[in-house]
C-alpha cells in the first residue's frame, strides 16, 4: 500500500512538472510577464477628467483662486497649499486632490500639462471638455486623430461619459418632449455609440480604460428631483443602467485592448454603505453660498457638515452631481488595479 502511494505521488509530481514547463514556456521560455508601462495617458470625455490650468479659453474661471499656469482647478474638492507657507495667500495644491485620471497618471509617474508646476515634459493630454456628451466624445477623438499623432500602445487612454447623456434625456421627459420609453431607447443608443468609440481607439492602437457612469438617481441631483417628484430618481437610475449596460455590451472583449473600470459599482458600495468609507452619501461637501460653482471649491468653501482633508473626505458628493476627491480617488485606484491587471 505504501509503495502504491509513493507510486502516485511520483506521478503527481512528473505531472506537476510536466504542466510547470507548458506554462513557463507559454509566458517565453520562463521569464517574467512584462508589466505593462504607458509612455502618456490621453483623457477623453466631460469635466470629471479635467484639469483647467488658464490656457483654456472656454471655461470661465471668474471667482476661481489660486489657479495659475500648470497649476489648475478640478471640478472637485480643491485643495489648497499651507497659507503661512505663502504670505497668508489662497493657492490651490493641483496635485493634492488628484482626479481619477490623474490618480491613474501619478501611479505611472506621468503627469498632465494643467498640473505641472514642476515642469516636467510630458506628452499626456486631456481632450475632455465640461458638459461633453457621448457625441462629443466623437468630436473629441476626431480633433486627437486629426493632429499629426497616433494611438500607439504605449498610449494609456481613458474614457468617461454618459451622464450628460442621461441629464439630456431626463430632461426631455421631465418637459413632455419624449416618452420615458423613447427616453429609454436613447440612451441605450448612446451606451452602444461610446462602446463603438471606445472600440474605435482599440482598433487604431491605444490601449483604453473605460469607466462606466454612476448611478445619477443616487447624486443630490437625483435625490432633489425625486422629493419634487417621486419616482424620478428610480427613472434616472435607469436610465444610468441602461446606458452602462448597452457600453459594456457594444465592448470588443478581447482582453488586450480594453479595460473596464466599473466606476458605478464602486460609488454604488460607497451610497449603500454609509460609514464605511464615506459618511455623508447624500450631502455635497461643498457649501453652494461660498462656492457656487464647483470649480471653485476648496477645502476652504466647504459646507459645515463636511470634512475633507488632503488625504480624503467623508464626503461621496462635491456638488449635485459631480464627485468629491475621495470619491475620485476610489475611482482612481480602481483604474490603476485594472490597468495594471489588464494584459495590455
Amino acid at each position: 500500500m505504501f509503495k502504491g502511494v509513493g507510486m502516485r505521488a511520483a506521478a503527481l509530481r512528473a505531472i506537476g512538472a510536466a504542466l510547470s514547463a507548458v506554462l513557463l514556456a507559454s509566458c517565453g521560455g520562463g521569464g517574467q510577464v512584462e508589466k505593462y508601462q504607458p509612455s502618456r495617458i490621453i483623457s477623453f470625455g466631460d469635466e470629471t477628467s479635467m484639469i483647467v490650468d488658464g490656457s483654456d479659453p472656454t471655461v470661465d474661471l471668474t471667482g476661481v483662486v489660486g489657479v495659475s499656469l500648470q497649476n489648475g482647478a478640478k471640478y472637485t474638492v480643491n485643495a489648497i497649499k499651507d497659507k503661512a507657507m505663502n504670505a497668508g495667500a489662497t493657492l490651490l495644491d493641483c496635485k493634492l486632490n488628484p482626479i481619477w485620471n490623474q490618480y491613474l497618471a501619478t501611479a505611472y509617474g506621468l503627469v498632465f500639462p494643467q498640473c505641472n508646476p514642476d515642469g516636467f515634459l510630458t506628452t499626456s493630454r486631456i481632450f475632455a471638455t465640461k458638459g461633453a456628451t457621448v457625441a462629443a466624445v466623437k468630436t473629441q477623438i476626431d480633433t486627437f486623430l486629426a493632429q499629426p499623432d497616433t494611438f500607439t500602445s504605449a498610449t494609456l487612454v481613458t474614457i468617461l461619459a454618459g451622464q450628460y447623456d442621461v441629464r439630456a434625456q431626463y430632461d426631455l421627459v421631465k418637459a413632455g418632449t419624449i416618452t420615458e420609453a423613447q427616453a429609454q431607447a436613447n440612451i441605450e443608443q448612446a451606451g452602444t455609440d461610446l462602446a463603438t468609440q471606445v472600440n474605435r481607439v482599440g482598433q487604431a492602437g491605444g490601449k483604453v480604460l473605460i469607466a462606466t457612469i454612476w448611478d445619477v438617481g443616487t447624486t443630490p441631483f437625483g435625490l432633489a428631483e425625486d422629493l419634487a417628484s417621486p419616482g424620478r430618481a428610480a427613472f434616472l437610475s435607469l436610465l444610468s443602467s441602461r446606458f452602462n449596460s448597452k457600453l459594456r455590451i457594444g465592448l470588443i472583449n478581447d482582453g488586450k485592448m480594453i479595460g473596464l473600470v466599473l466606476a458605478d459599482e464602486v460609488i454604488s458600495s460607497a451610497v449603500k454603505n454609509p460609514g464605511v468609507t464615506f459618511v455623508d452619501v447624500q450631502k455635497p461637501a461643498c457649501d453652494p453660498v461660498k462656492a457656487p460653482l464647483v470649480l471653485q471649491c476648496t477645502t476652504d468653501t466647504l459646507a459645515s457638515t463636511s470634512t475633507v482633508t488632503v488625504t480624503g473626505d467623508t464626503n461621496v458628493w462635491a456638488d449635485d452631481l459631480h464627485l468629491s476627491s475621495g470619491a475620485h480617488r476610489a475611482v482612481g485606484s480602481l483604474a490603476v488595479t485594472r490597468a495594471t491587471g489588464n494584459p495590455f
